[in-house]
């Protein structure tokens, strides 16, 4: 394999077999801008490109990473697939602030999170405080760089990905496709690839921290081209 050119950016994933994580990689590898995606993974992917290397690791106990510039978490579950809260901030807490701290160890300097519509460190929902209290550990940490998507209800093929059905999603699916334009922006479903492709946009180029709405997401893979 040939020397990657050093102005070439080294991005990394974790979460990469979910709905967002799914489409970052794709983004990722097809972006110009980027030599190499390395994804954080608990079993391989089934996709493969030149610029993709795949890392089957333990999130409770990470390896050193590869040097970075950038990184993206999209890591998460529900309390239902975890079987308990405390299984759930294990993924949606621990094992996110895990990778970022070594990817920041890394040399990483910009980071990308996928967050959640309501995420508040001080609500009464545990789900919605679980993703609160992340963004306000990341939004501690010496970054240069911290975007932050808070999307809807993600629509997008989990039977694909393998991964189990979510009633939530589906439910919500049927109501937005009912009700349509009567349904305020910012709670319409959302495509897991405009999470994705507003992310890719951001990262690279931010300052300071950003939070991403769902409404503004909305349309941007359209947008990416």
């Amino acid at each position: 394999m040939s020397a990657v050119p050093s102005d070439l950016r080294q991005v990394l994933v974790a979460g990469a077999t979910g709905l967002v994580g799914r489409c970052l990689v794709q983004q990722l590898c097809a972006d110009p801008g980027v030599g190499t995606v390395h994804a954080l993974v608990r079993k391989p992917l089934p996709m493969q490109h030149p610029k993709l290397h795949c890392h089957v690791v333990d999130f409770a106990a990470l390896p050193s990473l590869p040097p970075l510039h950038e990184a993206y978490l999209a890591l998460g579950t529900t309390i239902k697939v975890a079987g308990s809260q405390a299984a759930f901030r294990a993924v949606d807490f621990d094992a996110n602030l895990a990778v970022a701290q070594a990817a920041h160890a890394a040399g990483a300097q910009r980071l990308g999170l996928v967050s959640a519509l309501g995420a508040d460190a001080r609500s009464a929902v545990f789900y919605s405080r679980v993703k609160g209290e992340l963004e306000d550990t990341l939004m501690a940490e010496p970054w240069a760089g911290l975007v932050i998507a808070r999307p809807s209800m993600l629509a997008g093929d989990r039977a694909s990905l393998g991964q189990p059905h979510r009633r939530g999603e589906a439910l919500w699916g049927r109501v937005d496709a009912a009700l349509g334009p009567l349904i305020p922006k910012r709670w319409r479903a959302i495509a897991a690839a405009d999470v994705a492709a507003a992310l890719a946009q951001a990262v690279p180029r931010a300052r300071g921290t950003q939070v991403l709405s769902s409404a503004a997401m909305q349309g941007a893979a359209a947008r990416a081209g």
